[in-house]
């Protein structure tokens, strides 16, 4: 068993985004690089393997490896204003898609290691070392023995995945499907605050809460990992979590809808909000995206070029 849990691939978060950020390196792995200057050009390439609105509606829910490398300031100023609402939904899912489910192939990776650790008595000194790290990374203790059941209770509450359902409707509510200044700007897609000179920000600002703007991000992959590890870490949606572990405990699946009752505190706007995301959940039938997965092939990473990227 301890050789098992070894040879489970967990890879960092630090480490993924470099992988999706530096072109060179990916090639350099064997993962394609497609340019593209007109979302046009991104569905024909979708078309031509398979992941279009017509293979969703014959029930293939495999989504590829298709990563896009930054949110181009044109789809704010020109191509989402001249797509129907239901293309522009459609182009902004399927981009978001294959990054939310990679996010969470990874935490889940990190969740088969924590719960091979739990059924291995005796532990090498590497598989300690990985289990203290993602324990860190967690902002929780690390279990000492495979009997420490209330420090595995702790992490695994923390480490589980985000509902690709929930993490589209918050996405698409926080940057209005992709089209905020804050998306265009700094690939930021739900709207995170932080505080420093590096902030982006905003047009209204509060004075009474400091120098604050929202986070900017090197790629949409990483605001979306930035998303997760808060929901996952902050005690605001300590909640959302505990929901998210009784669903295990009942061995029920983990639901966006559900879910989205520990998010009161994401907005200032409340149960309203919860409302909201779960009406564009049912509306939009993004129940269905919780069963997708990615496909076994090659990742491709999707560049916009041109002007106004």
């Amino acid at each position: 068993m301890a050789m098992d849990a070894k040879r489970m691939k967990s890879f960092s978060l630090s480490l993924l985004l470099f992988f999706i950020s530096a072109q060179v390196q990916a090639a350099d792995r064997g993962w394609e690089h497609l340019t593209f200057s007109k979302p046009d050009e991104v569905v024909r390439f979708f078309h031509s393997i398979n992941y279009s609105l017509e293979n969703w509606q014959t029930g293939d829910r495999s989504v590829p490896r298709v990563y896009l490398l930054n949110i181009p300031d044109r789809w704010r100023t020109q191509y989402a204003g001249e797509l129907s609402t239901a293309d522009k939904k459609r182009y902004f899912f399927f981009m978001l898609a294959p990054m939310v489910l990679r996010a969470n192939e990874t935490i889940a990776r990190q969740r088969a290691f924590i719960e091979g650790m739990r059924q291995v008595k005796t532990w090498s000194a590497e598989d300690l070392q990985q289990l203290e790290g993602i324990a860190r990374e967690y902002r929780v203790a690390a279990p000492v023995s495979y009997s420490d059941a209330k420090a595995f209770s702790s992490l695994l509450e923390r480490v589980d995945v985000v509902p690709a359902s929930l993490a589209m409707a918050q996405a698409a509510i926080e940057s209005g499907w992709g089209t905020s200044r804050f998306a265009s700007e700094g690939n930021a897609l739900f709207g995170q605050w932080t505080w420093g000179e590096d902030a982006i920000v905003p047009e209204r600002v509060r004075t009474e809460l400091g120098n604050y703007g929202i986070k900017a991000f090197r790629t949409p992959f990483e605001s979306i990992t930035a998303y997760m590890h808060n929901l996952n870490t902050h005690q605001a949606y300590a909640e959302l979590r505990q929901l998210r572990a009784r669903a295990r405990k009942d061995n029920q699946a983990v639901s966006g809808t559900a879910l989205a009752a520990g998010l009161m505190k994401y907005s200032e706007r409340g149960e309203a909000y919860v409302k909201e995301l779960r009406a564009l959940i049912r509306v939009n039938q993004l129940r269905e995206v919780d069963k997708a997965y990615l496909r076994d092939t090659k990742a491709i990473l999707l560049e916009p070029v041109g002007e106004d990227v």
